[in-house]
């Protein structure tokens, strides 16, 4: 579903992103972790074309992100062709960026019906059947600012699948949560994960990563340190900087 063949990525001569190479399966999920910095951030925005690759080339499903290629030679979509390719990515961020002035039934029919042109009834329908999936069918009517933090995020999530995306991409979804909020979202995801849905997710969650993940890459200054099952890296990192974070975090 997801591949990456020696991505870069600089800001002016701050080189983010280092080579990296990595592969996600259909209907599997990876988790990215590692210190503030490393480069996972930049890296969930480059398979969605919010940021540029300097260096290499990105696939989803097949098909090259942000470019075309023709004649060995590859050509940056036109900004109208890169959104309508990112309709198939749905993405959840730190931040909740729910519409303040919508409820949450519409937050979740916004896109769908500007974006996809479908018939109000069927979206509304929709919208309810995945506010309902999120545990928040009560809460249709409700504005952001009367949600709390975990309630919002949920409502972001069930916002990203209203698109139907192919790939979910998870930008540390429950980093701007109090703890006792943690739990509720990371069962959705879970639920998620069940259901088949291929994800990437930037977590500081170990937790998760070990019960939900298929694949657990540790990152840092930009390149990928190490990667392997969630088990076996947890357990017993081979790397001395992966074995210095994780002495940290578990």
């Amino acid at each position: 579903m997801v591949l990456a063949e020696m991505v870069s990525k600089s800001f002016g001569s701050n080189e983010v992103l280092k080579s990296i190479s990595l592969e996600v399966k259909r209907g599997e999920v990876m988790c990215l972790v590692g210190p503030s910095g490393s480069g996972k951030s930049t890296f969930l925005r480059c398979i969605n074309h919010l940021e540029v690759v300097s260096a290499g080339r990105l696939s989803v499903d097949g098909d090259l992100v942000g470019y075309r290629e023709a004649n060995g030679k590859l050509y940056e979509l036109a900004p109208r062709e890169a959104a309508r390719q990112r309709r198939d990515i749905g993405m959840v961020f730190q931040r909740f960026n729910l519409f303040p002035h919508m409820t949450a039934l519409a937050n979740i029919m916004e896109a769908p019906q500007r974006v996809k042109g479908l018939p109000k009834a069927q979206v509304e329908k929709s919208a309810r059947e995945l506010l309902a999936r999120v545990g928040l069918a009560d809460r249709a009517d409700y504005y952001p600012a009367h949600l709390s933090g975990g309630q919002q995020q949920r409502v972001a999530i069930a916002r990203a699948l209203a698109m139907e995306p192919k790939l979910m991409l998870f930008d540390e979804p429950t980093s701007a949560l109090d703890p006792e909020l943690v739990g509720e979202v990371l069962d959705v995801m879970q639920g998620l994960a069940a259901s088949g849905m291929t994800m990437i997710v930037v977590t500081h969650e170990m937790g998760f990563a070990r019960e939900v993940a298929d694949s657990l890459v540790f990152m840092d200054a930009g390149v990928v340190v190490e990667s392997g099952h969630p088990d076996a890296v947890l357990s017993n990192p081979q790397h001395g900087r992966t074995q210095a974070f994780l002495s940290k975090v578990l």
